[in-house]
C-alpha cells in the first residue's frame, strides 16, 4: 500500500480512537510553513498535540521510534507556532504519540 494511502488510514483511525475516547478535536493537518501537525486535539483543559506513526507490520521497528529527538524537536517548534497562532500561549499542553500498526493502536500519553 502506498505510504501515503497508510499514513492518511492510519490518521483516520486515530482520530475515531481520540473522538471515542471523548478527546475535543481542534484540527487535523494543521499546516503552515514550517510543517505539519497531524492532530491537535483537547482534553481536560490541555492542548494535546498528537503524532500519527502508522506502519502495515513491525518487521522494521514500531512506527512510535520514527519520532526520534530531530521529530521531537520539530513537534515543538511547530507547538508553539500554532500556540501563538491562536493565541493559546498560557495553555497546558503535551504531546502524544498514537502509533498504528495493521489498525491495531497504541497511545503514548505524554511521549515527550
Amino acid at each position: 500500500m502506498d505510504n501515503k494511502i497508510l499514513g492518511g488510514k492510519g490518521e483516520a483511525l486515530a482520530y475515531n480512537y481520540l473522538k471515542r475516547k471523548k478527546y475535543k478535536i481542534l484540527e487535523r493537518n494543521f499546516t503552515c510553513e514550517i510543517g505539519e501537525l497531524d492532530i491537535v486535539a483537547e482534553k481536560d483543559d490541555v492542548i494535546v498535540f498528537v503524532e500519527v506513526k502508522t506502519r502495515a507490520s513491525a518487521k522494521f521497528g514500531l512506527p512510535r521510534e520514527a519520532v526520534n529527538f530531530f521529530k521531537q524537536q520539530k513537534l515543538r517548534q511547530l507547538a508553539l507556532y500554532y500556540l501563538k497562532s491562536k493565541k493559546l500561549l498560557e495553555r497546558s499542553i503535551r504531546f502524544d504519540v498514537i502509533d498504528v500498526i495493521d489498525e491495531e493502536i497504541t497511545h503514548i500519553e505524554n511521549a515527550f
